[in-house]
């Protein structure tokens, strides 16, 4: 899965992790980023090799260089990756990582219960099929 460009690891059955990866695809217009679902073969062995549950996945991950940054360190590493406007987001992390972080669990624990849980995986179109591993 070496590549070109950060992969991000989503929960392709959450209505708000697919949002996001949405989010991303329309909003990277350098296509700085691949993205793989948990639910993938090439997301189960991500999930595998930096220690994420696929039933149950408590996290978002960036992949970049064999590193993996997750929860909010993850959300702030796609911002800085689309960059303007998104990477004013960056400002964020003079709020203590914990406290970040906490908010970020809150939300990951609830978002089923929040935003929805799709029957089937989200289905990337044409165009946005070469960036899905």
């Amino acid at each position: 899965m070496s590549g070109p460009g950060p992969i991000i690891l989503f929960d392709g059955i959450c209505v708000l992790c697919t949002a996001n990866a949405q989010f991303v695809l329309r909003h990277d217009r350098r296509g700085h980023f691949r993205l793989a679902s948990v639910q993938s073969e090439a997301g189960q062995a991500l999930c595998g090799r930096f220690g994420i549950d696929p039933d149950n996945p408590d996290t978002m991950l960036v992949i970049e260089d064999e590193q993996a940054r997750r929860d909010s360190d993850a959300v702030l590493a796609i911002a800085g990756g689309l960059g303007w406007p998104w990477r004013a987001l960056g400002v964020l992390r003079v709020i203590p990582q914990a406290w970040r972080d906490a908010l970020y669990r809150r939300v990951a624990r609830n978002r089923y219960r929040l935003f929805g849980k799709r029957e089937t995986c989200w289905v990337p179109s044409a165009e946005q099929r070469a960036r899905i591993l």
